[in-house]
């Protein structure tokens, strides 16, 4: 759960404890949909149209394709981007810490994509291995669809650890026609018709200087969206009953636990849910990681999630890009940030046995069974009953055993799919349009690599 309402349709998640919403909703209104297209194995499954472009660059010649100051492409099994001489050395003072350093660099930039989906919002997610003594950073510099271009705009600076940097998303990004909001790219005003037409991506690896320590890259992506201002979404129609076995943990027995990593409680549900997946993907924590950890405190794996999550600037943990990040620091894991168009698409993804972390908000009528409402809350869907309903480890739950929740399809897919709603004053607010983390594996299986291609994750 989150802070406050941002300015944009993006709803940034689990910043700050919120006061779960109990008030009543404004009128229901009904907003423009978007089109549709027919499933040709089913045509009774009448799908959205396609308001998402991702481009991930994750093989050997992708890395050898952009323009490189300083660093190289190494093949393999998980080929990646590195530091192989460096292109200088520059100071950075760290904002949070006030210390500053000196750094070599080298640099990589993707070639120009041009985005299928002309965009309103676009996020960058990244996969990275960072060892002491090495950070990166990840910026975009996109085109607008009137010819002219943006600055290059900081994504993030980013390490896996926080013994040499404090990992960090960048305030007051703006060129007056698109604002960076922590984590999200966006048009100022959407309904101008102004749009990025394409967009390039920078990364900068670092480390301290007379070491052999480099960054290791293995995947970088960005996900345009241009998802149509509407309250409510198209009804999808049943296709699958099937149930992942993810564990379960609730982030409300951690309240109060490391203030300095926002409090436990409500303010985890993204670390929590990240958790979970990663988990069930065979991820686990050393007794030597978790030794930082109170040994009174429970599930001391979901402290360390928060931890190693936390946005220094932001002041939380629901930082979207560094949740997939975090993910992809588990051997043999990647992890993304994307938009799905439908609950079709989710079954796909859990037909092949991978589950989603979904970002959603509502008033607490507009969910059965939820008990609660929200500004913005991270579930991990892990499957669909025989009637269609949406099975989730909803991490806000009194305890573990409780975490397990089916939720009424036809509300639970609007309330995630949807990019506008009432909030408890009436007032018109945004939603979070079917964004959702996925973490599979580095080498996916054939149903899983089929079924990832089909929602537009390139593997």
């Amino acid at each position: 759960m989150r802070r406050a309402e941002p300015p944009s349709r993006r709803t940034v998640l689990a910043a700050a404890v919120a006061a779960a919403v109990t008030a009543g909703a404004g009128p229901a209104a009904a907003g423009p949909e978007a089109p549709v297209t027919t499933d040709a194995a089913d045509p009774a499954r009448a799908v959205p149209a396609r308001t998402v472009d991702n481009r991930a660059w994750v093989s050997y010649g992708d890395w050898r394709g952009g323009t490189a100051k300083g660093t190289g492409a190494v093949a393999g099994t998980r080929p990646g981007l590195v530091i192989a001489k460096p292109a200088g050395t520059a100071a950075y003072t760290d904002p949070h810490t006030g210390k500053t350093a000196e750094w070599q660099y080298g640099t990589w930039t993707s070639p120009v994509h041009r985005l299928a989906v002309p965009a309103a919002e676009a996020i960058v997610s990244w996969n990275a291995r960072t060892p002491a003594g090495t950070w990166i950073q990840i910026e975009i510099k996109g085109t607008y669809t009137d010819g002219t271009s943006t600055p290059w705009y900081v994504m993030a600076r980013w390490a896996a650890g926080d013994q040499d940097i404090r990992r960090t998303s960048v305030d007051d990004q703006s060129d007056g026609k698109s604002t960076v909001w922590t984590d999200t790219l966006a048009i100022d005003d959407a309904s101008t018709g102004l749009r990025l037409a394409s967009c390039r991506l920078r990364l900068t690896l670092h480390r301290k200087p007379g070491t052999k320590a480099t960054p290791t890259v293995w995947r970088l992506g960005v996900m345009g969206s241009d998802v149509p201002d509407r309250f409510t979404v198209p009804a999808s129609v049943p296709g699958l009953a099937k149930e992942l076995a993810v564990p379960r943990y609730s982030q409300e027995i951690h309240k109060g636990q490391y203030p300095e990593y926002d409090n436990g409680g409500e303010a985890w549900c993204s670390p929590t849910s990240s958790q979970m997946i990663i988990e069930y993907w065979g991820g686990r924590l050393t007794d030597g990681q978790l030794a930082w950890v109170d040994p009174s405190y429970a599930d001391p794996q979901v402290c360390h999630a928060a931890r190693y999550t936390y946005d220094y600037q932001y002041a939380g943990c629901g930082n979207w890009p560094f949740n997939a990040a975090y993910a992809a620091t588990f051997k043999d894991l990647q992890g993304v940030v994307t938009r799905l168009g439908s609950l079709t698409e989710l079954e796909t993804l859990i037909a092949a046995g991978i589950p989603a972390i979904t970002s959603q908000s509502f008033l607490k009528e507009e969910l059965t069974g939820a008990g609660y409402g929200t500004a913005g809350h991270l579930m991990t869907v892990i499957g669909f009953t025989a009637d269609g309903d949406v099975i989730a480890n909803d991490p806000f739950s009194a305890s573990n055993e409780a975490v397990r929740r089916v939720y009424r399809r036809r509300e639970w897919e609007n309330i995630w799919l949807r990019t506008k709603r009432y909030n408890a004053s009436g007032k018109v607010v945004s939603g979070t349009g079917g964004v959702c983390y996925l973490y599979f594996p580095a080498r996916p299986s054939k149903a899983q690599s089929k079924a990832l291609t089909a929602v537009g994750v390139r593997v």
